[in-house]
């Protein structure tokens, strides 16, 4: 069976160039015999010289060919940068050395600024501080179980140790091999009506704030995130914390004002510092905030699905074009939950 073509909304999505309708239809511009996608840069056609139809090979039996612009019997420009990025990204995981941007440009086959352009839009990063952030997560994986901080250094693919220490970090690389010890997380778990919630907090705020199923599912969660610190229970020197949580989900206009003590890459910081200002009841679109942060809604998407904290930092009020409900980390029922409270205490 077609989809049914709603000819409004069809044209209302080729004036906005909407991207989101893409995969859902094609239109054909009858004085120019060509077919586009809705997000076809090209100059807006008339409205009485377009037809819609539900796919290329629908446009193609009516007599149309494919514009060559947008390519809408093929990937879409957007479809073949994010290849091109991801075989940029392939270059820099396997490169000895980190090229230049000129020199990836050249291999990928993009000029040095368009290159940059995207890949920031899609990562959040530059080509620079992908590999840096790359290497260092190798290092921190080898770390613990290296020789020394030497061999762990250049099994990361650094020369030596000296860039180790130069940069600031929580923890120096030796502390890092040897877990983090004396480091100390205190935690608390208790039941919400989200199933379960573990609240955890350093000395100088909260850094996890984590929903699940049962309180052992949390606790292994937690161990997992944070390897390299001393764990300790503590409901009752959280209980007052975790309360204001609890208040918040019962009553979300109560919102919970508690210290967080968040660690990330820069962008995964501005990300979430958006997010805490999106108010109670309301939502915005990953696309919006890309727009406001200058990036790509997939490297928004990500440093959301990347969040510690729960409720606290509020990832669940970002959802997907036409208002689906994108993805959640603790799970889309919990989302819509959440979104459902707060719609209802807005409304109230």
């Amino acid at each position: 069976m077609q989809p049914a073509i709603d000819s409004e909304r069809f044209w209302q999505a080729v004036c906005e160039r909407d991207a989101g309708f893409d995969e859902r239809f094609v239109f054909s511009v009858r004085s120019t015999g060509i077919y586009c996608r809705p997000s076809c840069p090209a100059r807006r056609p008339t409205r009485d010289n377009v037809r819609f139809h539900t796919d290329p090979a629908a446009a193609e039996a009516a007599g149309f060919r494919p514009c060559k612009r947008c390519t809408p019997d093929g990937d879409s420009p957007a479809q073949r940068l994010d290849a091109l990025v991801a075989a940029a990204c392939a270059l820099l995981e396997q490169a000895e050395r980190p090229p230049t941007m000129d020199e990836l440009a050249a291999r990928i086959g993009l000029s040095a600024s368009h290159l940059a352009r995207a890949f920031k839009e899609r990562t959040g990063l530059t080509p620079r501080a992908w590999a840096e952030a790359r290497r260092q997560q190798r290092l921190a994986a080898a770390l613990p179980q290296a020789r020394s901080v030497l061999d762990a250094a250049l099994e990361a693919g650094y020369s030596g140790t000296r860039a180790l220490y130069e940069a600031p970090a929580a923890l120096s690389p030796a502390r890092r091999r040897q877990k983090g010890a004396g480091e100390q997380l205190r935690y608390a778990i208790a039941p919400c009506p989200l199933g379960q919630v573990l609240l955890a907090a350093t000395p100088h705020g909260v850094c996890a704030l984590l929903f699940g199923d049962d309180a052992q599912q949390l606790e292994t969660e937690l161990r997992e995130r944070f390897a390299a610190a001393e764990l300790l229970h503590d409901d009752l020197g959280l209980g007052a914390w975790l309360g204001e949580v609890l208040l918040q989900l019962e009553q979300p206009e109560r919102a919970a004002s508690l210290p967080l003590d968040l660690h990330g890459s820069a962008f995964q910081l501005r990300v979430w510092r958006a997010l805490t200002q999106i108010p109670s009841g309301e939502t915005r679109r990953y696309g919006e905030l890309a727009e406001q942060l200058g990036t790509h809604p997939r490297a928004i998407a990500r440093a959301c699905a990347s969040n510690p904290v729960g409720l606290l930092v509020p990832c669940h009020r970002v959802v997907g074009a036409q208002g689906a409900s994108g993805g959640y980390r603790w799970g889309l029922s919990r989302k819509l939950e959440l979104l459902r409270r707060e719609d209802e205490a807005g409304a109230s």
